[in-house]
Parts: structure tokens; sequence; C-alpha cells
């Protein structure tokens, strides 16, 4: 059992049963090919968020005070394949629980089962994906759970929107959806992308964030770090009116990829993370959690993913 607190918090804010968040870290980097290491990244994130100040300025809150529950991390190093399915498993569980369930990497794959959980728990769901590579592709290297493929399924199975995108196959340019793909260069010279891309949601809304997404200046600390992201102001500016006007249910947080020399990337991810949780909290009601009508179980639901395709 995780002994720690996120952030170090007390331990009266850290109880799973008053809880109102849960984080699941997934230490996991079997399919990365260049720089390895985002299997050190939520230990990275976790250490980081102990060094923070827990009283948010702009939104006049401790979003802390919610209760943040530090689930035990998801280990599994045999496979992807076999990572996908613990991650799954877990989410869903927490979900079920009622918790607004949140998840830190770890590489991209990990989405593969956070976000097939979510799609089986919520109907009509949007993935919002931020980050600088498409990951569409069906399989990669043998295998449908590679880190290129982490939201192939989501390409086929919710309403993906991919934001910032700045580098991909040329086979992934025959899989998007070209009418909700913000390619970076393009949004560079439009004042009206954020609003543009929130009107293409659906009213619940998975947000899937690669720390890729922003620009080198400000994170190097990544798996496959692009030149030419977003940057600090405009991705909260973006977070901000997507927590605000849609039903976030949940995050995925990846591509920490933690080295001795670099701690301002680890830091940036964990504050990045509080503020997503603090813009959460600011804009939901207070019996958001205290009923167990957030999800739906999915019986009408259908995946791609049966027990079968693990075996």
């Amino acid at each position: 059992m995780n002994k720690r607190t996120y952030a170090g918090i007390p331990e009266k804010y850290a109880k799973l049963d008053t809880s109102k968040v849960v984080l699941i870290p997934v230490p996991f980097d079997g399919t990365i090919n260049w720089q390895k290491g985002a299997v050190n990244g939520p230990k990275a994130f976790l250490d980081a968020s102990e060094n923070m100040e827990l009283y948010d300025i702009e939104t006049d809150s401790e979003v802390y005070k919610n209760g943040i529950f530090l689930a035990d991390d998801v280990i599994e190093t045999a496979s992807a394949e076999k990572m996908v399915r613990s991650v799954h498993a877990t989410t869903k569980e927490y979900i079920r629980k009622n918790k607004f369930v949140t998840l830190v990497g770890g590489e991209h794959s990990i989405s593969i089962g956070s976000i097939r959980a979510f799609n089986e728990c919520f109907d009509n769901l949007t993935v919002v994906h931020v980050g600088a590579h498409a990951n569409v592709r069906t399989e990669f290297e043998g295998t449908q759970y590679h880190n290129a493929c982490a939201l192939s399924d989501a390409s086929q199975s919710t309403n993906l929107i991919q934001i910032g995108i700045r580098s991909m196959d040329t086979i992934e340019k025959t899989i998007v959806d070209e009418d909700k793909t913000f390619y970076a260069h393009e949004m560079v010279t439009d004042d009206y992308w954020m609003e543009n891309a929130i009107d293409l949601m659906t009213n619940n809304v998975f947000l899937s964030f690669n720390l890729n997404a922003l620009d080198m200046s400000l994170v190097r600390s990544t798996s496959y770090p692009e030149p030419g992201g977003l940057f600090w102001y405009e991705t909260l500016e973006f977070l901000q009116k997507l927590f605000k006007e849609k039903n976030v249910v949940g995050i995925d947080l990846t591509d920490l990829c933690p080295n001795d020399n670099d701690k301002a990337s680890n830091y940036l991810a964990s504050k990045l993370y509080y503020k997503m949780l603090s813009y959460k909290f600011d804009n939901a009601d207070e019996d958001d959690y205290e009923n167990e009508s957030g999800f739906s179980e999915p019986n009408n639901k259908t995946s791609k993913f049966q027990d079968e395709d693990y075996e």
C-alpha cells in the first residue's frame, strides 16, 4: 500500500473514503524507443509536488482539501498489453467508486487503458488529446499497445479532438480527422482555435495531456520532445475554458521523462496537474461527487477491446 500522500498533504485529506480525487501512478515506458526514463515519471512528479505551495491564487482555492487519494502504482512490466489491462481495471474500479479519477505516467500507451475505462463508463465521450504526436497508428512494431498507437482506439470509438499536433507519420494522415485536428502551425495564426475546439466536443470530456504538447523551452524532459509547442498561459487559458464549459470526467498526464539536470520539468508537470484540479473543482457543483449518477454502467456500450484480446 502507498504510504506517502500526494504533495505531502495531511492524511485526513488523503483517505479513499473521503477523497473526491484519485491519482493513479503508472510507471511504464516499455515501448519507448528513444529516450528511456518515463518509468520514473510518476516518482519525479510526486517528489516535485511536495515542493508546491498548495494555495492557488487564480481560483482562490486549496483544492487538495477536496481530498486526493494516492493509489498504489500500477506496476506491470511483462508487456504493454498487460499494462493496458491493469490500467483499465484499476481505473474502472475507482470510477465505480464515483471518484474523479486521474493518472500520471509513464508513457502515452497508458492512455489506451484509461480511455477504454472512461469510454465504457461515460456516454458520448469526447477525448481531448493535447500533445505533439498524433499517435493513431493501428499497429507499430507488431503490437497495438505501442506508444505510437495510444489514440488509435479513441479515434474509432470516441469523439477524438487533437490539439497541438506537430509530428506524425504519413499513414496517420489518412487516419486523423482533419476537422478535429488542430495543428500547431495553424494554431499560431488562429485566434479562435480554443473556441472552435470546444465547440466540437460533447459534454463529457476525458483529457489526455502529453507533456510534449508544451514548448521545449518549458519542458525538455519528455521521451519525444518537439519544438514549437504551447506556452504556459495559453495552455492555462484553454484548460480554464475547457473545465468551465465541459464536464471533464477524468485526466491522464503522460510522458514525463525526468533527468537529474532538469528538476523544472518535474515541477511544471506537478503544477499543471494541480491547476487542472483547481479548475475542475472551481467549476464543480457541491453534490457532483455525492452520488453515483456521474457515470453509467457499460451495459449498452461496446469496445473493440474484449478480455480475450489480452490473452
